[in-house]
C-alpha cells in the first residue's frame, strides 16, 4: 500500500476563518480575506483559514494550494500575468506563492498591519497599505539580479490614521489611497516634476474605496490604435464611505504658462545638468524618494514619450469636488465596494447582507439583492467583463458567484454553520455526506469538491452520526431523538426512526444488506435496532453502563461490535437474540471501534490511547499499540506543562481500516492523523492536518516572552482595531464594541474515513473535510525491473506493433504517463487479445491506470472496452481473491459511474437538439430516395 499521500482540497469551507469563535460560541465578526479573478475572469482565488482555494468556475471544481500560512489570510493580491501571489496573515507575515507549481518562493514580514495589497497594473510593482503609511516594493523579477525578491521602492505617508484601500492608474504611474481618516490622498509613483500630492476629504466617516475614471484623449490620432492605455487619462475618482456617500472629484487642467518648459520625465531618473540634480535632492529629501531609479523601471516608452504619463499629466491639475450621492440602506454600513472600469459597473456590499449594482457615472441603480438576514458581505469583486460578481460572506463563511445579468448563480457555497462532525463516504467513494452542528446534512462530490445538496430540514439539533445504506439511502442520527433516512434521488427524508422514550444518540450503524439501522444512545445506554423498510423498531440491546459511542457491522453476517464508556466492547449477534455473544474488557473508556473488511479483527481506541486489536473468533487481545507518543504535541494557550509531558489528554477518538485491511487510520484529539501497519504494529506516517497559528494547540512550544506569572499573554490578539459592524455604542467607548471576545478553537480530528478505493481518505477538523489523496505522479516504483526494459524498449514495441509485450513492459516501469500511451495506442479490435496476456500480477496496476486514465479522457467508449474485457478475462481469478483487487475495482467503478453521470447529464440536456437531428436525417434520406 503506497502511503505517498498529500492534501487536494478543503471542502466545508470556501470562504473566511471558520476557526474564529468569541466567548459565546458563536462566529465571530466579520474577518475575512479579500477575493480575487485571474486575469481571464474564469478562476476565483479565495483564503480560508490559512489556506487558499482554487475555484474553476467553467469547469466547476476546487483545489487547494499545498501552501499554508502561519495564520488566518488577511489579504492577497495577484500579479497582472497570474502567476505570483501576495498573501498576508493576521500576524502581517506574507508569503510569496507560484500559484501554477503550488509552492512558496519567499517569506518575510511586515512590521506594522497590512489591511490590503496590490500589484501594480504593469507588475513591476507592489503596494501594501503599511498602517498609516503605504509602502511600494519591487516585485520580484526574472530579468533583474536581485539578492531579497522584494526591494522597497518608496514609502508614502501623509494619513493620520490606518489607510485600507489602494487604487492604482492603469499606466501604474499614480496611486491613490484612502484612509480611517476620511481622507482619500494621491501621489506618483516616481518623484514627478511640479506635482504636489493631494488630499480629497469631504467623507464624515471611514472611506471604504476609492477608484480612477478615465477618459479618451481628443487629439490621439498620432497614437497607435493598438496602444489603448496611451489614449487614456485621468478624468476623475470615486471615493465612497461607510455611510453610503459616494463622491466625485474631477479633473480641472490649469494654465502651466509656458509650455516648453514642463519636463515630461521623471525626477527619479538621472539628471542632465548640476542644478537639476540639486532640485532633486531638495525633493528627494523632503518627500522621502530614492535618489535614481532603474532605466527599466520607467513609465514611458515607444509612444509614451510624446504622450507623458498620468503621473504627468496631473502635475498641472487641480481636484474640486463634483456630485455626491448616498446608497439609502437604514441600519447598514458599506463594507465592500467593487468597481469595474470597462463595463462602467460598481457593485456595493452592507453589512446587512444587501449588495447592490450600479451603473456609472449617473449611480443608478440595476439590482439590489440580499444574500440573507445580517450576512455581513465582507469582500466583493468582479470579474474582467463585469459579468460575474464573486461575494464572501464570513459570519456564514458563504461564497456566491451571482451573473447579474441572467440573474443566477454560477456557484453558491456555503459551510455547516457550528462546524463540521461527521462524515461518510458512498459505497462506490463518489459522494461525501457531512453532518454538521446546524443539524444540516450535506452532500459532496469527491471529484470537484463542491457541495451540491443542502438539506436544510434534518434534524433540529447536531448530527452526531452518518453513514450510507447503499449508494442512494444516506441516514443519520441526531441529538434530537431521530434517525433519519435519506433518499439521493428525490433528495428528501422518506423515514424517521424513533425510540419509545425520548433519548439522544450518539452513534450509528447499517449492516451490510442494508435492511437493519442501528443506533446508539447517550441515556440510557441501549441500542436500538429497525427495520430500514418498515420503520418498526425490531429490538432493544441493553448490557452497557455508559454512553454507547460507536457502532460498527462486521462485512459479513449480522454481528454487531458497540464500544461504550463503561470500558467495554459488546459483540452482538442481531439474528440470535439481545444477549451480546462476546464482552471485551478495556481498563478504561472506549471511544471508538472499527472492524476489519473481512470481519475476523476489530480495532478499538480508548482515552488511554490505546489502540486495540482484538481477535473476533476466540474474543482475546492480539496486541495493542501505545499511540500517546505519536499524536503527542501541541501546547495549549492555557496549559501549564509543555505538550510532551501532557499526553493525558491525547487520545484516539476515531479509527477506521483500509480497504485491504493491511492498515488502520486513527485521528482524534490532536492535531496528528497516524497510519499504522496491523501486522508489523508500527507507524508507517502521521499528517498534520494543519499549521495555522490562529488555532490553539498547533505550537510544540509557546514564545518564553509572552509568558508572565498570570499566565500567557497573546501579543497577536487581533481584536483592538477591526470594525464591528451593527455593534451597540457604549458609553465612553471609541469604537463599537456589542462586549464579544474571540477565542482560539483547538486543533483536532473529529472523525476520519478511507474511501473505498483506497486512494483517497478524509478527516472532519475544526477547519473543515480534509481530503487527501495518492500523488502518483511523483513516485518511481517499478516491478520486476531488469536492464532491458527501458521507455525506449517500450517505444521500440510499439513501433513494431507488439502491444502486448510493450503493455507488459509499460506495467513493469510502472509509469502511468508511459502506460496510458500504449493503451491508447492498441487498436481497438485488439483490446481483446492484448487483455488476455495481462498476468495476474499485474491486472491490478493496470486497472488503477484505466480508472485514473478515464476520469480524463474524451475516448469513454474505449475505455470502457478496456474495462469490460479484464472483467470478462479476469473476473473469476478477482473474485477468488477480491481482497486484493477490492480496492481497483472500486476506483473502476467509481470512474464509470462519474462518467455515466456526466454523459446522462449531457444527453437530457440535448435530448430535443438529438431528436432533431435525427428527424432532419430521416427527411433527407426520403428526400433521396423520392429523387432517386
Amino acid at each position: 500500500m503506497k502511503f505517498n499521500y498529500k492534501l487536494q482540497r478543503l471542502c466545508g469551507a470556501y470562504y473566511g476563518n471558520p476557526t474564529t469563535t468569541d466567548s459565546y460560541g458563536s462566529d465571530g465578526r466579520g474577518s475575512g480575506s479579500n477575493l480575487l479573478y485571474t486575469s481571464n475572469g474564469n478562476t476565483l482565488i479565495s483564503a480560508v483559514s490559512n489556506r487558499i482555494q482554487i475555484l474553476e468556475l467553467h469547469s466547476h471544481t476546487v483545489r487547494t494550494l499545498p501552501v499554508e500560512g502561519r495564520s488566518n489570510i488577511r489579504c492577497m493580491a495577484l500579479s497582472p500575468n497570474d502567476t505570483i501571489l501576495l498573501a498576508v496573515d493576521v500576524q502581517n507575515y506574507a508569503m510569496l506563492v507560484n500559484i501554477v507549481r503550488g509552492v512558496v518562493l519567499h517569506r518575510f514580514k511586515f512590521k506594522r498591519k497590512v489591511r490590503m495589497a496590490s500589484f501594480s497594473p504593469c507588475g513591476k510593482y507592489i503596494a501594501v497599505t503599511h498602517g498609516k503609511h503605504i509602502q511600494i516594493w519591487l516585485a520580484p523579477n526574472h530579468l533583474r539580479k536581485e539578492f531579497a525578491p522584494l526591494i522597497l521602492h518608496r514609502t508614502y505617508t501623509g494619513q493620520s490614521s490606518d489607510v485600507t484601500r489602494l487604487e492604482w492608474s492603469e499606466d501604474s504611474s499614480v496611486i491613490m489611497a484612502a484612509s480611517r481618516d476620511c481622507t482619500a490622498r494621491i501621489w506618483t509613483v516616481h518623484t514627478t516634476y511640479n506635482y504636489q500630492p493631494v488630499t480629497l476629504s469631504g467623507h464624515k466617516t471611514p472611506i471604504v474605496a476609492a477608484f480612477f475614471a478615465y477618459a479618451e484623449i481628443g487629439n490621439a490620432g498620432t497614437i497607435s490604435s493598438g496602444n489603448r492605455r496611451s489614449k487614456r487619462k485621468i478624468d476623475s475618482c470615486y471615493t465612497v464611505s461607510e455611510d453610503g456617500a459616494l463622491v466625485t472629484w474631477k479633473v480641472q487642467r490649469l494654465n502651466s504658462g509656458d509650455s516648453k518648459s514642463e519636463r515630461n520625465e521623471d525626477i527619479d531618473l538621472p539628471p542632465s545638468t548640476d542644478f537639476d540634480a540639486q532640485v532633486d535632492e531638495a525633493v528627494d529629501f523632503f518627500s522621502g524618494g530614492a535618489a535614481s531609479a532603474p532605466s527599466f523601471l520607467s513609465t514611458k516608452g515607444g509612444a509614451g514619450d510624446d504622450f507623458p504619463s498620468q503621473g504627468h499629466e496631473l502635475a498641472h491639475c487641480q481636484w474640486s469636488y463634483q456630485t455626491r450621492h448616498y446608497f439609502n440602506q437604514e441600519g447598514s454600513s458599506v463594507v465592500a465596494i467593487a468597481y469595474n472600469d470597462r463595463s462602467q459597473l460598481l457593485a456595493v456590499g452592507f453589512s446587512s447582507g444587501i449588495f447592490g449594482i450600479y451603473e456609472m457615472p449617473s449611480v443608478s441603480n440595476i439590482h439590489t439583492l440580499s444574500v440573507g438576514s445580517n450576512q455581513l458581505i465582507q469582500s466583493c469583486v468582479l470579474n474582467q467583463t463585469g459579468e460575474w460578481l464573486a461575494l464572501g460572506c464570513p459570519k456564514s463563511e458563504q461564497l456566491l458567484v451571482w451573473e447579474w445579468r441572467s440573474e443566477t448563480y454560477i456557484i453558491k457555497q456555503r459551510g455547516h454553520a457550528y462546524g463540521m462532525r461527521c462524515m461518510a463516504y458512498s459505497p462506490d467513494g463518489v459522494v461525501i455526506c457531512t453532518g454538521g452542528e446546524d443539524g444540516k446534512l450535506k452532500l459532496w462530490n469527491a471529484s470537484s469538491g463542491f457541495c451540491y445538496v443542502t438539506m436544510e430540514q434534518s434534524h433540529q439539533a447536531p448530527i452526531t452520526s452518518v453513514c450510507f445504506a447503499n449508494a442512494s439511502v444516506v441516514l443519520s442520527a441526531s441529538l434530537d431523538g431521530s434517525v433519519k433516512a435519506h433518499d439521493l434521488h428525490r433528495y428528501r427524508t422518506f423515514k424517521t426512526f424513533t425510540s419509545p422514550t425520548p433519548v439522544q444518540f450518539l452513534s450509528l450503524a447499517v449492516d451490510p444488506s442494508g435492511e437493519i439501522v442501528t443506533a446508539g444512545s447517550m441515556d440510557p445506554f441501549h441500542i436500538y435496532a429497525w427495520n430500514l423498510q418498515t420503520g418498526k423498531l425490531l429490538d432493544v440491546y441493553t448490557g452497557h453502563t455508559g454512553p454507547v459511542s460507536q457502532l460498527a457491522f462486521q462485512s459479513h453476517g449480522g454481528t454487531l461490535a458497540s464500544a461504550s464508556w463503561d470500558g467495554t466492547v459488546k459483540l452482538w449477534d442481531l439474528y440470535k437474540g439481545n444477549v451480546p455473544t462476546e464482552s471485551l474488557q478495556h481498563n478504561s473508556d472506549v471511544v471508538c471501534v472499527a472492524c476489519r473488511p473481512d470481519g475476523k479483527e476489530v480495532c478499538t481506541g480508548t482515552i488511554r490511547g490505546l489502540l486495540s486489536f482484538w481477535n473476533v473468533e476466540s474474543g482475546k487481545l492480539k496486541f495493542e499499540i501505545d499511540g500517546r507518543r505519536d499524536i503527542v504535541g501541541g501546547r495549549k494557550f492555557n496549559d501549564r506543562m509543555a505538550s510532551n509531558n501532557n499526553a493525558s489528554s491525547r487520545y484516539f477518538t476515531s479509527v477506521c481500516y483500509s480497504a485491504d485491511g493491511t492498515c488502520v487510520l486513527a485521528g482524534g484529539n490532536s492535531k496528528y492523523v497516524c497510519i499504522y501497519e496491523v501486522s508489523q504494529q508500527i507507524l508507517l506516517k502521521k499528517f498534520q492536518v494543519t499549521f495555522n497559528r490562529s488555532l490553539d494547540g498547533v505550537l510544540d512550544e509557546l514564545n518564553s516572552k509572552n509568558m508572565t506569572e498570570f499566565g500567557a499573554v497573546d501579543d497577536h490578539a487581533d481584536s483592538g482595531d477591526e470594525t464591528t459592524y451593527n455593534a451597540l455604542r457604549l458609553p465612553g467607548a471609541k469604537r463599537g464594541d456589542d462586549g464579544s471576545r474571540s477565542s482560539k478553537v483547538e486543533v483536532l480530528t473529529m472523525q476520519v474515513a478511507f474511501s473505498s478505493t483506497g486512494r483517497e481518505w478524509a478527516a472532519v477538523s475544526g477547519e473543515g473535510l480534509h481530503v487527501y489523496s495518492l500523488d502518483d505522479d511523483m513516485i518511481f516504483d517499478p516491478i520486476s525491473l531488469t536492464e532491458a526494459i527501458t521507455p525506449a524498449a517500450v517505444e521500440a514495441k510499439l513501433e513494431a506493433k507488439s502491444y502486448s509485450t510493450a503493455l507488459r513492459m509499460a506495467i513493469h516501469l510502472n509509469e502511468v504517463g508511459l502506460i496510458r500511451q500504449v493503451l491508447e495506442e492498441v487498436p481497438y479490435a485488439s483490446i481483446s487479445s492484448v487483455g488476455k496476456t495481462v498476468g495476474p500480477e499485474q491486472l491490478e496496476r493496470l486497472m488503477n491506470v484505466v480508472a485514473k486514465a478515464m476520469e480524463t479522457s474524451p475516448h469513454i467508449q474505449y475505455y470502457l472496452q478496456w474495462c469490460l474485457e479484464l472483467l470478462r478475462t479476469h473476473g473469476l481469478y478477482m473474485d477468488k481473491h477480491r481482497s486484493s483487487f477490492m480496492r481497483a475495482f472500486r476506483a473502476m467503478h467509481k470512474t464509470v459511474q462519474t462518467r455515466y453521470d456526466e454523459l446522462k447529464t449531457i444527453c437530457n440536456e440535448n435530448r430535443y437538439t438529438l431528436d432533431f437531428i435525427e428527424d432532419q436525417s430521416r427527411l433527407t434520406m426520403s428526400t433521396e430516395d423520392i429523387h432517386a
